[in-house]
């Protein structure tokens, strides 16, 4: 597969779309001698890296998929092929759904044309949203096709209400009127169909979506969302954005996230054990420490666990290893010092445990901080970036062993300790 692909598949994976960050290292930043003291032990880490992943090239499949059929115009086999992938849960091995992957390939042509033109300043030209909603005419009954015309709205609502100052697109408040009124096509579209009714994952999630133009009277966050995970409670992404958007400076508070956590977990005990109240915290504590006010760490640590329990797979293993590791990093501002360094000292029995390979670009994920998009590296840098990341957060935590004379090594089996003339050999 073509390298851009797996670049933009990459960036669609770790940078989501409304909101693409830059590198922000933790805090506090250690001195020059400590960098290199922590470089020189991590190369005493024997670690696989994998620079394109399994998740990625799930990723990467669908969308290019979607694309294809809808560049060709084969709108009925495509709808056929979303359709199918909502009813059999279909999703990449991190959770994604496919039936949304495909959907975002069938409109990303039109979205990026859009988005460059707003970049540039220019007012985005219609042939594309306008072919795509005459192809809607002509399946009106079938909601992927809706769901695709809808997303396609949802993004350009998006692009223009982050769209550069530009005298030819019109004040701030009239890129806020563009934006609603996207949002609201996309509202008109999907009010034809019910995710519930349809047994429709992928509606659902639209509908959520939609929660960002709504009225704080109108607006339904729990009740959304607990639709959305009900019907599809093996993905944690719902879980993720769900505490994501249960923030204060989202639509909820710090309680409304603590109580939808429990009730999460209670409605999907049987297929995550304690492992949803971790879900829904998860992006929630990256965008916001002070959620750690009302955190319950033990039940946390339990669910990170049952995660990894249940889902033994090394797309999970990095990412929970990166969170304890990046984003439970010690920061000299942070009231909740107690639960960080609990969650950053989990990083111990994670890595022992359950790593044994390491995806690069999960840890660069890590790195990333709310703010302003910046210009993107590429895609080497970024893989750089998350394994320099992670060999020193390892190195950092067995600095202990390695200044003994051991290698620390991983393989399917464990963790384990080489002494330095094999380690050296290796």
């Amino acid at each position: 597969m073509p390298a851009p692909r797996f670049f933009t598949s990459a960036l669609n994976t770790f940078l989501p779309r409304a909101s693409r960050r830059f590198l922000r290292m933790p805090e506090p930043c250690p001195t020059r001698a400590a960098v290199c003291e922590i470089d020189f032990l991590t190369r005493r880490i024997i670690l696989p890296s994998m620079p394109i992943t399994d998740e990625e090239m799930a990723r990467a499949e669908f969308q290019d998929r979607g694309q294809k059929l809808a560049r060709q115009e084969m709108w009925e086999e495509l709808a056929h092929e979303v359709r199918t992938a909502d009813s059999q849960r279909s999703a990449t091995p991190g959770g994604e759904s496919a039936a949304m992957l495909l959907a975002f390939g069938a409109r990303s042509d039109v979205v990026a044309v859009a988005e460059d033109a707003l970049h540039e300043g220019v007012v985005p030209a219609r042939d594309g949203i306008l072919a795509l909603e005459q192809m809607l005419e002509e399946h009106a009954d079938d909601y992927a096709c809706g769901l695709i015309v809808a997303m396609t709205h949802v993004d350009m609502g998006w692009a223009w209400r982050h769209a550069p100052d530009a005298p030819s697109l019109g004040t701030s408040v009239d890129r806020l009127k563009t934006f609603h009124a996207h949002f609201a096509k996309a509202a008109k579209i999907l009010s034809d169909f019910c995710g519930l009714a349809l047994n429709a994952p992928s509606l659902a999630a639209a509908q959520c979506a939609l929660l960002a133009a709504q009225s704080s009277e109108d607006r339904r966050v729990a009740e959304d969302y607990e639709d959305l995970i009900d019907l599809d409670p093996h993905s944690p992404r719902h879980m993720r954005a769900l505490g994501q958007n249960l923030l204060p400076g989202s639509y909820g508070t710090y309680d409304q996230l603590e109580l939808q956590a429990r009730r999460t977990a209670s409605r999907t005990g049987h297929i995550w054990g304690a492992g949803a109240y971790t879900w829904v915290y998860f992006d929630a504590l990256a965008v916001d420490p002070d959620a750690l006010s009302n955190l319950d760490v033990a039940f946390f640590i339990d669910g990170m666990r049952d995660i990894l329990t249940r889902k033994p797979d090394q797309h999970y293993a990095n990412l929970l290893a990166a969170f304890c590791a990046v984003t439970m990093a010690s920061d000299k501002t942070s009231s909740h010092k107690a639960a960080r360094r609990a969650l950053h000292q989990s990083l111990s029995w994670v890595l022992s445990d359950h790593l044994h390979e390491l995806h690069p670009l999960i840890w660069t994920q890590a790195l990333h901080r709310p703010g302003l998009t910046p210009p993107l590296p590429s895609r080497r840098a970024l893989i750089t970036e998350g394994r320099r990341t992670a060999l020193r957060a390892i190195a950092t935590m067995f600095a202990d062993d390695i200044a003994e004379g051991n290698s620390i090594a991983f393989s399917p089996a464990g963790m384990y300790r080489l002494p330095t003339a094999i380690g050296n050999a290796s």
